[in-house]
């Protein structure tokens, strides 16, 4: 009878499920606090570098005074080579490999759910996070540049400003563009995590194949394979900032986070349905 009330669970119920597995667990909470620290850090440390007393003085401080909005795209840029992949990976990495240390994957996978069906929900609530995540970020950086160097526009790459409207829809845009980029980060690791009962191992094969990458796209003798490194894409991501937006280079890196994504949970599902009880 249990198996059979298991079987027709909403799916509904079972997202809820894991999203509230994932925000029960403290290292998650800490985690997130943490993540609203890196935009705070950034506005007090752009407070103190500019030159002037406040952010009304000459040089920088002239150029940031009332561009509060460019701190969330800014710190998402920086957040996004290493702590931002980090957090895919940690979650990813509890996804199923913590799952399969504490010996509760076993269950899983032997219930009616199915196994791509549980790679679903698993992938479902690190996808969620690491959207959540990302909004957070950007939140938190439009809050404090705000406050600290005021928000009437945003001043671009280009020497034109934005409204107080144009800028919000920028910082979405990069919302979506640097999550999807994480996206394809924490698929890799879904598939690395489905191979190993250990979330560090997952955690540590993840950002050194991060920094490999990072570390290939310095090369130029290696030019034919930087378009196929998702970490040589980041860079083009700072076209947001441009006015008029060029989205060639947008749509580039956000196709190749696509296939990442597919080839991630392509192989996470080749490893659950070959994997033994």
């Amino acid at each position: 009878m249990s198996a059979l009330v298991a079987a027709r669970a909403p799916l509904g119920r079972q997202l809820r499920s894991e999203l509230r597995w994932i925000l029960r667990r403290p290292r998650t909470v800490i985690g997130l606090a943490s993540l609203c620290l890196v935009p705070v850090l950034a506005g007090v440390g752009l407070w103190f570098a500019v030159d002037g007393d406040g952010p009304a003085g000459p040089g920088l401080a002239a150029i940031i005074a009332g561009n509060g909005l460019v701190l969330p795209v800014f710190t998402l840029f920086l957040a996004l080579p290493l702590l931002l992949p980090l957090v895919g990976a940690i979650w990813a990495a509890d996804g199923l490999a913590g799952e399969a240390q504490h010996g509760t994957l076993r269950g899983l996978m032997i219930s009616p759910v199915g196994r791509i069906r549980l790679l679903g929900i698993k992938a479902f609530g690190v996808a969620t996070m690491t959207l959540f995540a990302v909004t957070l970020i950007a939140f938190v950086g439009a809050v404090t540049g705000v406050v600290l160097f005021g928000g009437e526009g945003m001043l671009t790459l280009s020497g034109s400003s934005l409204s107080f409207g144009a800028a919000l829809g920028r910082i979405a845009l990069t919302i979506l563009l640097v999550t999807v980029q994480v996206w394809g980060v924490a698929a890799i690791a879904l598939a690395i995590s489905a191979c190993t009962e250990h979330p560090l191992v997952v955690m540590a094969a993840t950002m050194a194949g991060v920094i490999v990458f990072a570390v290939l796209g310095l090369f130029s003798a290696l030019d034919w394979l930087h378009p196929y490194l998702i970490t040589s894409a980041w860079d083009g991501l700072v076209d947001v900032m441009r006015d008029p937006l060029p989205t060639g280079q947008l749509w580039r890196s956000t196709a190749l986070a696509a296939c990442y994504v597919l080839i991630g949970l392509s192989l996470a599902a080749m490893r659950l349905a070959t994997k033994d009880n």
